[in-house]
Parts: structure tokens; C-alpha cells; sequence
């Protein structure tokens, strides 16, 4: 028997079942963040919660690289027509640039579009792009509620 033979099936079950295990971990971090969103009142908390949705985000991107490489597709289901909670929807009232909002909008209907397909790098790279304008979101949106008082100025650190 050449070439490695069982070692070679088990390495690859192996990484088969990492791939899932990651995926699911994203799932969740994924579900707990839009969750976090839909009970959210309109407070201080809103940078921090975009914050975890980009990492939610950028953890999705990964684990959806990971499945692929993996051999897995994308379960493709009816995205299309899902809408993300009332806080991060247009006319909801969101702080932070009307840009960067607009780049928002038009990653989750890309995500939204990708999702309806199979290609999980295509799912991977909607989740990489929600990831960096949800970032930039949570950037501003912490700055303009520093300077607005919704939030404590950030302490200057000194070197001892």
C-alpha cells in the first residue's frame, strides 16, 4: 500500500470535521450578534454592537474559506428576502455617515444575493465586505458618540 493510504482518510475526516465544527462556532457568533441587534434599545452600545457584527462577520468569511477548502458547498436558502434587525435598517434612525450606511446596505443585499447560490467563497467574500463596512460603521458611529457625549471621551495613555 502506497502513498499513506489511511493516514491520508483520516487526515482528511479530520479536517472535514474542523471545517463543520468551525462553521458552527461562526453560526452562532453570527446569530448571538444579530441577535444582540433586534434586542438592542437606541443606546451607547450601538458602536460596540456593530463591532461584534463585523467580527461575527469577518469569523463567518473564514469559516466559509475553511468549508471549501474542505470540499463543502454553501447551503443555499431564501435569503434574498431577509431583512437584518429594525436598528440597522434604513429609516430606523442609525447613527454614523450616510456613506458608510449606504456601503451597508448594499453589502447585506449582496450577502443577501450570495446566500441564495451555493459558491462559498462568494458567501465568504459578501461576509469579508459586511465585515470591513460594519467595522468603519462602528469606528464612526464610537467617534460621533464621543464627541456628542454619548459616550466618555477615550483617556489619553501616558507612559509611566
Amino acid at each position: 500500500m502506497g502513498g499513506g493510504g489511511w493516514h491520508d482518510v483520516a487526515m482528511a475526516a479530520n479536517h472535514e470535521e474542523r471545517a463543520q465544527a468551525a462553521f458552527r462556532a461562526a453560526q452562532e457568533q453570527w446569530r448571538g450578534a444579530l441577535e444582540s441587534h433586534r434586542l438592542a434599545p437606541p443606546d451607547a452600545g450601538f458602536s460596540g454592537r456593530l463591532r461584534a457584527l463585523a467580527a461575527a462577520a469577518a469569523g463567518e468569511a473564514v469559516a466559509c474559506k475553511d468549508a471549501e477548502a474542505a470540499g463543502f458547498e454553501w447551503p443555499p436558502h431564501r435569503a434574498s428576502a431577509s431583512k437584518p434587525p429594525h436598528e440597522l435598517r434604513p429609516g430606523s434612525g442609525r447613527r454614523g455617515p450616510d456613506e458608510l450606511w449606504r456601503a451597508f446596505d448594499g453589502a447585506v443585499a449582496e450577502l443577501n444575493r450570495a446566500a441564495t447560490g451555493t459558491e462559498l467563497l462568494e458567501v465568504a467574500a459578501a461576509y469579508e465586505a459586511l465585515a470591513g463596512v460594519a467595522g468603519d460603521l462602528a469606528a464612526a458611529v464610537e467617534r460621533e458618540d464621543r464627541e456628542s457625549g454619548l459616550l466618555p471621551q477615550a483617556r489619553e495613555r501616558r507612559s509611566a
